[in-house]
C-alpha cells in the first residue's frame, strides 16, 4: 500500500471559505467515482507545515525545522492523502484526476491553489485508518545515517488496528522520511528512544469532511 501526499496552500488572496469547498469537492468526486486501485483519500488543515516554506526561507535538508526556530509556513496549509494499491495505481489516479468525471473538480482546485509540494510514502506497518489517525508524527534522520533497525522500532507502542508507520520512497521536494499516524504518539517515536540527531515532531492537524 502506498500513498501520494500533497501539501498545499491557497493562492494569495484566496480565502479558506472558497478554497476548502473546492478541495472537498475533488475528494468527493474521487470517492464517488474511484479510479482502479484507489483506496481512499482525506485532507487535513495544518497550520504548521515547514516543508511548505517559501523559497526565501527554505527548510533544512531533512524537511523539519530546528526546535529553536519559528515555524516557516505562512497561513493555513493543507495535507492531502491519496491511498492506492501500488505504483501502477498512482499512474491511474494521475490520469483519472484530469479526465472525465473529475476534471471540473480538479481544475477548480488548481485555479485557486498556491504553493505545493508532495511525496510518495509506503506503508511499512499497521493499517490505513486516515479518519482515525488524529496525530501525525514526522521523523527525520541525520544525513548519512542508515535507518535499518531504528526504522523498524518507530512503530513500537502503536495500535496497528488504527495506526500506521509510513516511509518516504519518493519526494518532489523537502519532506520528512517517516510518518507515524496514530491516535496518540507511540513510544517508538519518544525522544528518549531516538538515536542522536534523529528528530520527531508532531504538528496539529484537523480533518476536513469530504
Amino acid at each position: 500500500m502506498i500513498a501520494y501526499l500533497s501539501w498545499h496552500r491557497a493562492a494569495p488572496g484566496v480565502e479558506p471559505a472558497a478554497y476548502e469547498p473546492a478541495v472537498e469537492r475533488l475528494h468527493r468526486s474521487l470517492a464517488n467515482r474511484p479510479p482502479s486501485g484507489f483506496r481512499g483519500s482525506a485532507t487535513f488543515r495544518a497550520a504548521e507545515l515547514p516543508w511548505l516554506s517559501s523559497a526565501e526561507n527554505p527548510p533544512p535538508a531533512d524537511g523539519l525545522p530546528s526546535a529553536e526556530g519559528p515555524p516557516s509556513a505562512v497561513g493555513m496549509s493543507y495535507e492531502d492523502w491519496y491511498v492506492v494499491d501500488d505504483w501502477a495505481a498512482i499512474g491511474v489516479l494521475e490520469e483519472a484526476a484530469v479526465s472525465r468525471g473529475h476534471l471540473t473538480a480538479h481544475e477548480a482546485v488548481a485555479a485557486l491553489a498556491g504553493p505545493a509540494t508532495g511525496a510518495v510514502y509506503r506503508l511499512l506497518e499497521g493499517n490505513v485508518r486516515l479518519e482515525q489517525a488524529r496525530v501525525a508524527v514526522w521523523v527525520a534522520r541525520p544525513r548519512g545515517h542508515g535507518h535499518g533497525s531504528v526504522a523498524a522500532l518507530l512503530g513500537d507502542g502503536m495500535d496497528p488496528a488504527c495506526g500506521g508507520l509510513w516511509r518516504r520512497c519518493l519526494g518532489f521536494g523537502p519532506a520528512p522520511e517517516f510518518c507515524v499516524l496514530a491516535s496518540e504518539p507511540p513510544t517508538g517515536v519518544a525522544a528518549g528512544r531516538l538515536p542522536p540527531g534523529w528528530t520527531a515532531r508532531s504538528f496539529a492537524r484537523e480533518p476536513l469532511q469530504p
